[in-house]
């Protein structure tokens, strides 16, 4: 009977996590000019070097993005004391990663947001590194 308890317990932590990656997702694709999905769906017409860098670019971004969400919600789930505290942190770490990519383009010589939908894969790379790097801060800095 215990084991019912523990498997119920993930499909709880599993039923809030999943949303909460797919609410993320949708944030991240709301704030920027540019439709994530649609520049990767385009990229896979390889006839056009242009749109194939441009989602390249896009999928290192959101990628990034993604995967630093998925470090704070695997440490909110470690550490929380229970539902409502992981999605607190859940909204948080969704809210820091988009704070952090807002910093990224006011602080950097080029815009990001010009030259991602433009094809400039380092700077789809370097935003896939800094949210991968402020996920993992975030991440570490739950505790109780």
């Amino acid at each position: 009977m215990d084991q019912f308890g523990n498997i119920l317990n993930f499909l709880m932590y599993l039923g809030v996590t999943v949303p909460l990656m797919g609410l993320g997702i949708l944030l991240f694709n709301l704030t920027t000019p540019y439709n994530e999905f649609a520049l990767i769906r385009e990229g896979g017409n390889l006839s056009d070097p242009a749109k194939a860098a441009a989602a390249k670019a896009t999928a290192y971004d959101l990628g990034g993005k993604m995967i630093g969400q998925v470090l704070v919600l695997a440490s909110a789930v470690y550490h929380s004391v229970g539902l409502v505290d992981l999605i607190i942190w859940g909204l948080i770490g969704i809210a820091f990663q988009i704070i952090v990519f807002y910093l990224f383009e006011l602080l950097t010589p080029f815009k990001v947001l010009a030259e991602i939908p433009k094809g400039n894969v380092s700077v789809g790379i370097f935003s896939f590194c800094l949210s991968l790097a402020s996920g993992l801060l975030l991440a570490s800095l739950i505790s109780y």
